[in-house]
């Protein structure tokens, strides 16, 4: 109960939680199409707030022209673009980061104003829309790490300005890593904004497999990030060989960069890995049904396999395309679409009755 005797819920909570996490879908989804333009590097600055308003005029589009002819990219990859094929990259990053600054804005202000009404008079509507205590930790740790994403969204652009073309893959799947962490902690503080606090667990071994599955699926997208970084994509586009190999070449002489810079290992890796979790989550799935578990838990673990096999046959059908713009931004949708399943299963797992998993397996 909170101090004003309610269940400890709140759906307006919730409802903004879920808006934010919306937002962090469609950040997500803007990032790999700026990827597969090749828009990321076509703002060399980083003005948090300023950067906001893009050029207005043509002296100005001139000189961000001029600055992003400064850099190895220009010269190395877009010679003699000109300046409206400029327009074209600057605009997907210049929404990349709009849409940034508009989730912190969406996500700060409320939350501070949820924080305010925890001092109004309990009579007062508003004052019922405080915030629980519980979430207020959740919700400012969220609010920190948004700030740490623009923080690391900088560093990966910044590696691409100096010696590279493009951005480290490394620093790629960082960014792409916490976007995650953050949508999926947007979505774990939703459900219990939603339906309040916990108060029954499964088993351990049970929340343990759930636990394993969101993990694996995370690291999944982890490697999915430095196929990207490594534009692995469009050099080993048959499947299931690899230019007729089990494993294309790899420049072993790099040493463990291999595993972050070799466009034949990482995709390599991401491919064995999706094999491991498929055969995971269908295990998973099936064993969830053989012992009965709580209503609703059945169907979750399902829902979880089926997004892995779809996720699967996505990303296949990506590859053998060379990954065209639009299935490689569907791509990147569906890996945040299981990660939101697995983070839903896994809290459904957590918050079952143990009494529901003693009738044992189906027969």
């Amino acid at each position: 109960m909170n101090r004003f005797g309610k269940t400890d819920q709140s759906k307006a909570i919730a409802i903004w939680l879920f808006l934010s996490a919306a937002m962090v879908f469609a950040m997500v989804v803007i990032g790999g199409i700026t990827r597969l333009t090749g828009s990321g590097l076509s703002i060399t600055e980083w003005k948090p707030i300023m950067g906001a308003i893009p050029p207005l005029n043509a002296a100005e589009w001139t000189d961000a022209f001029e600055k992003y002819k400064a850099i190895p990219q220009y010269a190395q990859v877009n010679a003699g673009m000109s300046l409206s094929e400029f327009q074209g990259i600057f605009w997907w990053e210049w929404l990349h980061r709009l849409v940034g600054r508009l989730i912190g804005m969406v996500f700060a202000l409320p939350f501070f104003a949820f924080l305010l009404f925890r001092f109004l008079p309990e009579r007062s509507f508003l004052g019922r829309m405080a915030m629980p205590t519980r979430l207020i930790w959740r919700c400012a740790v969220l609010l920190a790490l948004g700030g740490l994403q623009g923080l690391i969204g900088w560093w990966m652009v910044s590696s691409g300005l100096s010696e590279r073309v493009d951005v480290a893959p490394e620093r790629l799947a960082t960014h792409l890593g916490l976007a995650l962490i953050i949508f999926a902690g947007l979505i774990w503080t939703g459900l219990e904004a939603w339906f309040g606090e916990e108060h029954s667990r499964s088993p351990a071994g049970w929340s343990r497999g759930a636990a394993v599955l969101l993990g694996a699926v995370f690291v999944q997208c982890l490697l999915g990030g430095l196929v990207a970084g490594a534009k692995a994509g469009f050099i080993y586009t048959d499947w299931p060989l690899m230019n007729g190999d089990i494993l294309a070449p790899v420049a072993w002489d790099m040493g463990a960069l291999a595993f972050l810079h070799d466009q034949a290992l990482v995709q390599f890796n991401h491919r064995i890995f999706a094999y491991a979790l498929l055969i995971g989550g269908t295990v998973y799935a099936v064993q969830a049904w053989r012992w009965r578990l709580a209503e609703g838990l059945g169907v979750s673990a399902f829902v979880v396999a089926a997004a892995l096999w779809l996720q699967a046959v996505l990303g296949i059908v990506t590859l053998i395309n060379a990954v065209p713009m639009w299935l490689g931004g569907l791509h990147q949708a569906g890996a945040a679409l299981v990660l939101a399943v697995a983070t839903a299963n896994l809290w459904l797992v957590r918050r079952s009755q143990p009494r529901l998993f003693m009738s044992g397996p189906r027969r």
